[in-house]
């Protein structure tokens, strides 16, 4: 009786019902007491926005029950909580605790560990292991139906932000105070506070993504969200679906969902909405959530439009986790499809649901037929598209009736521009993967196939020319991936229709600014450079289309032309010097406008010059590039265009630009940065004089480039930080630095043939001691130690490489290409003078220019495959040691050195970003302090890792697994010595985890037989999709102290005492004889 007058109970202000979800009859986010997220009004407003008290002093003020459905004995202890007017009247009284402070009547709660007993908490700044989470607040336990409220003032009081106080984003807090200090706001009594905390939730998730602090902060947030109003739910949904990933770490499920769940009770719709697509949110984690799936069927029924939108969302989320949601709500969304009370839009909305039902081949069967149906029954366009799109995604998740999906027909026949466009979409789609190629080469010679492949080209050859833009890109891209699918056949006229595609396309795209013209224009360049790449016969005419059209076009038009000319010019440098001339007089009419696009033109078409150039810039284009950055360009572009003149290996060029805007920063480490640029450009440059047969021109050469590297890396040195410490540019210049000295060294050694040659007696000494190389003198041994360096050196280089996982292709090739330099050398003093007779060169031939893809590239490849002809030519004609060996290495040493080095993108530029953060359990407070273990137990050591991302995560490569190397090294021994087991002494373990959603966790059982102190590292490197391992790091060092057990120690105490009592009984029976 009680509870139904409670229900028709209305707000006095403005007559709405009072909402009973989750509170009683309290409104949303309206609690007695202080809770997170409670206001004091009785319409869902918060205390602080209408005057009202967030609560009484020293929490004595308890929620109401959550529901009326609840059971008794929850009811009778709320009652039992319930405030009575003195209680209240002392709580207006009482002054508020501060932080920190004990409530009055109340024993503080002793530190509270969530997670059980042990746990360790989430890892500080600058500490691996995870430290103890305290809690100012009382927590309340809803099981045992204790309470705990907050006291108003803890949180109120000040003007300034609860973020600000704390100084948050100013300075660096560890995982407890940052988590502490969002509490805090999520305690606040005002709501742009409680909303402020709310959404910093997601970048606590991000620096510490550990499973503890993980589950903490949901439990709060879904405090909030039981508690709080509909816009504090929409901020916590916004956070639950950014941390979709992190959800799995949640540990109390039960607890999280039952107090998210409790909202779907609300009178409100909006807040059975938000509630709905919270749930949808948390599907991967409570797929068959009996309770949820009821909550969604009977929310499709809803008459509130939002609700039933967030019902479908909701149901589109289970049904692709949970089969038996799938094949439960498959007949309703059926008849809510088909009903004609149904809502076209609202239609639209739940067609895509059809795509999830793909668990079982029969469900799929139905849903298909269904779709089928649709694309009769309505055959607007819009229903159609929807219709096709599901039926697509639906076969490519079933692998049922694939084939069917072929449109050709259709698009040929369909009259609506739109309905063709997403056809062709999938078509196009499909046309870039193998399935192009088994669809033109399956079942050869049969009447099927022909037609088949006849109705593509015929659709492809239509489109190409459609006045829609879109459909006229898809057809070109669809007949380019037949050309370049299908080389092995002869497709004439299929490649000029492609050709005379993409030239209409490109004079159409090329004069139109907007958006879609450009996007079009994009897919119109990609698919020229993929032609060209297939069939270079075609690359003439593609490239004469561009620089004709180029003149003509906007400036947006001329960036994207620019790139593609030099994409083509990469693979082909045999068309660059024809499109200098056109590209200089372009750059010299190129406008001194200093908008962002003529900028960016600026640098796109210099970069298209300097590929252009195979040899060094001529005086003139110098001169016209310089005037034109004098009169139009600002410092980004000038070193923009350094930079690229430092990748194509233009080093005088890059040194002048660089000379130039040394004065125009601002910042000490950009001056630095930029310092180091020029010395490194100098030093480079001064390598370009180095003369064939002149070889103490090449050693004066080599120092001058060596003084100017010197200087280079101790500018580089300066410019590094601790947020930035370059160790990819610095590792990079001290290997140059020691290559160049090897390489000076090498030069001297063999000079030295000619100022101390062997003695007259050296014959004999080499009969005598056996060793043949003991004729050639003392120069054998100085090649023995050369060729030990320079193999060094390739092993440093392998370092660098492997460390180097966030590195772009072109700068891996680079270093690779280093190191294959190294090599060759090595193997060159090897053939020539060490050992010629066992010298193979057939692991060390070239395959070929096939796969090269810089000039860069292509001059170090052919400087490989000369020097290793003439090394095999010498080894078969003369025997060691002659003039013409040292002369022959001294050659291949300045050819090596006359190609200009190439600094590519990730010296300058980190376009992917990766890192590893490890804890370990158990961890010392102090790091210095070892961990206790008695040497008769095992310790196991639980390592928790998150690997972190950047901006754009896998761009060059992903992360299969993750592989971690556990060793120990005895550091201090202590106690007598015992002889130990040799599988004892020390702990070498490995271990590869894949991660989950960036997280990984493993243990390992380490022996301390060996009593004293041990160094444990645990070491982790990363495996990618390819299987290459990867050095990544980082290293963790932690310390245990293996200690004797107490039984041994009282046995061996026992033992010794029983030792010196006998020897003692024997000296009294020695003395008792005299």
């Amino acid at each position: 009786m009680l509870e139904g007058k409670r229900r028709g109970l209305t707000c006095k202000r403005d007559g709405r019902p009072r909402d009973h979800a989750g509170h009683g009859e309290r409104g949303a986010g309206e609690t007695r007491g202080h809770s997170p997220g409670s206001g004091g009004s009785g319409c869902g407003v918060p205390a602080v926005l209408t005057g009202g008290h967030g609560g009484g002093g020293g929490g004595a003020a308890e929620q109401r029950p959550a529901q009326h459905g609840q059971d008794a004995p929850e009811r009778a202890a709320s009652r039992q909580a319930a405030p009575t007017p003195a209680t209240k009247r002392r709580a207006k009284t009482a002054s508020a605790p501060l932080i920190g402070q004990r409530p009055r009547g109340r024993e503080r709660p002793s530190e509270r560990r969530l997670g059980g007993a042990g746990w360790e908490g989430a890892p500080r700044a600058g500490h691996t292991h995870p430290a103890p989470i305290h809690y100012g607040a009382r927590w309340r336990d809803r099981e045992a139906g204790r309470a705990c409220a907050v006291p108003a003032a803890m949180a109120g009081g000040g003007g300034k932000s609860f973020l600000a106080e704390a100084g948050y984003g100013e300075q660096e807090l560890d995982a407890n105070s940052a988590l502490m200090e969002l509490d805090k706001g999520l305690r606040s009594g005002k709501l742009g506070e409680q909303c402020e905390a709310v959404v910093r939730f997601p970048r606590l998730f991000q620096k510490y993504p550990f499973p503890i602090l993980i589950n903490s902060a949901f439990l709060k947030l879904a405090d909030v969200f039981r508690v709080g109003n509909n816009f504090l739910r929409l901020c916590v949904l916004k956070v639950t679906q950014q941390s979709e990933k992190h959800l799995e770490k949640i540990l109390n499920v039960d607890e999280f969902v039952k107090r998210v769940f409790s909202v779907i009770h609300s009178n409100d719709p909006v807040a059975r909405a938000i509630t709905l697509r919270m749930l949808g949110s948390m599907a991967s984690i409570i797929p068959e959530r009996k309770n949820a799936h009821h909550s969604i069927r009977q929310s499709l029924d809803s008459h509130d439009n939002v609700e039933v939108e967030a019902a479908i969302f909701a149901a589109a989320n289970f049904s692709a986790q949970s089969k038996d949601f799938a094949a439960g709500i498959c007949n309703k969304i059926s008849e809510m499809i088909q009903g004609l009370a149904t809502p076209v839009d609202l239609k639209l909305k739940l067609i895509p649901i059809l795509q999830h039902m793909h668990h079982d081949a029969s469900l799929a069967s139905s849903s298909r037929q269904l779709l089928q149906q649709l694309v009769t029954s309505y055959p607007s366009t819009k229903m159609v598209i929807v219709t096709l799109h599901t039926f697509t995604l639906l076969a490519a998740s079933s692998l049922v009736d694939i084939p069917k999906q072929a449109l050709c027909e259709s698009a040929l026949h369909t009259p609506y521009d739109s309905l063709k466009l997403g056809m062709l979409s999938v078509l196009s789609t499909l046309s870039g993967t193998i399935a192009i190629k088994q669809y033109f080469s399956s079942a050869p010679g049969t009447a099927a196939t022909t037609a088949r492949s006849f109705d593509l080209v015929k659709l492809a050859q239509e489109c190409c020319y459609h006045n829609n833009r879109g459909i006229a890109a898809h057809g070109v891209r669809i007949l380019t991936n037949i050309s370049a699918s299908c080389q092995e056949k002869d497709l004439l006229p299929l490649e000029q229709d492609a050709v005379f595609g993409l030239e209409s396309l490109l004079v159409l795209c090329s004069q139109d600014g907007s958006p879609g013209a450009q996007a079009t224009l994009k897919i119109t360049l990609t698919c020229m450079v993929k032609l060209v790449k297939s069939r270079p016969h075609l690359s003439q005419s593609v490239v004469e289309s561009l620089l004709t059209q180029l003149h003509s076009a906007q400036d947006a038009a001329r960036i994207l032309m620019c790139h593609c000319l030099a994409a083509i010019a990469m693979q082909l440098p045999i068309l660059a010097d024809g499109m200098l001339g056109d590209l200089m007089d372009l750059y010299k009419v190129i406008g001194r406008s200093a908008t962002d696009k003529k900028q960016e033109l600026l640098v796109s078409l210099a970069t298209v010059i300097f590929v252009s150039s195979q040899k060094a810039l001529s005086s003139e284009i110098k001169t016209v590039i310089k005037q034109q950055l004098e009169n139009a360009s600002n410092g980004w572009t000038a070193y923009r265009i350094a930079r690229q003149a430092s990748r194509m290996g233009n080093h005088d060029m890059a040194r002048e630009l660089y000379q130039s805007l040394l004065t125009q920063v601002a910042s000490e480490h950009f001056y630095f940065w930029l310092n180091s640029l020029k010395e490194f450009s100098h030093a480079e440059q001064c390598l370009t004089g180095l003369q064939e047969d002149n070889y103490s021109s090449a050693l004066s050469c080599i120092a001058e480039a060596l003084k100017s590297y010197h200087k280079g890396i101790a500018s580089l040195t300066a410019a590094s930080t601790p947020l930035n410490p370059l160790s990819f540019q610095c590792g990079f210049v001290k290997l140059r630095i020691d290559l160049l000295q090897a390489f000076s060294q090498l030069i001297c050694t063999c000079n030295s043939l000619k100022t101390s040659p062997p003695p007259a007696i050296a014959t004999t000494i080499a009969m005598t001691s056996g060793n043949d190389l003991q004729r050639c003198g003392r120069i054998s041994n100085q090649m023995k130690l050369s060729m030990e360096e320079f193999r060094n050196l390739a092993a440093r280089y392998g370092d660098l490489y492997q460390s180097s996982f966030d590195a772009d292709s072109a700068t891996l090739r680079n270093v690779e290409l280093q190191q294959q330099s190294c090599l060759l050398i090595s193997h060159a003093i090897e053939a020539l003078i060490l050992d010629p007779e066992s010298a193979n060169f057939q692991e060390y031939t070239s395959n070929g220019t096939a796969h090269v893809e810089s000039e860069y590239e292509r001059r170090m490849m052919s400087v490989f495959n000369r020097v290793l002809e003439e090394v095999e030519s010498l080894n078969r004609k003369y025997a060691p040691v002659s003039y013409l060996h040292t002369a022959c290495l001294c050659s291949a040493v300045i050819a090596l050195l006359k190609v200009p080095l190439s600094f590519q993108r990730y010296f300058f530029q980190k376009l992917q970003s990766t890192s590893i953060k490890l804890a370990l359990s158990p961890s010392p407070r102090n790091p210095a302090e070892p961990i206790a273990v008695q040497n008769n137990q095992q310790l196991a050591l639980k390592v928790e890792g998150v690997v972190q991302h950047g901006s754009k995560p896998g761009l060059f490569r992903k992360i299969q697994s993750v592989c971690l190397n556990v060793s120990s090294v005895l550091q201090s021994k202590s106690g007598q010595d015992y002889k130990i087991p040799i599988d004892n002494m020390s702990n070498e373990m490995e271990q590869r985890v894949e991660p989950h959603n960036d997280y990984f966790s493993t243990q390992f059982l380490l022996n301390f037989v060996i009593l004293g102190t041990h160094n444990i590292t645990v070491e982790s490197s990363v495996i990618d999709s390819n299987g290459i391992v990867w050095k990544t790091g980082p290293k963790t060092t932690i310390f245990v102290k293996s200690l004797e057990d107490p039984y041994s120690q009282q046995v061996r105490l026992q033992q010794q005492q029983g030792q010196s009592s006998s020897q003692q009984q024997q000296q009294r029976t020695a003395y008792s004889r005299f």
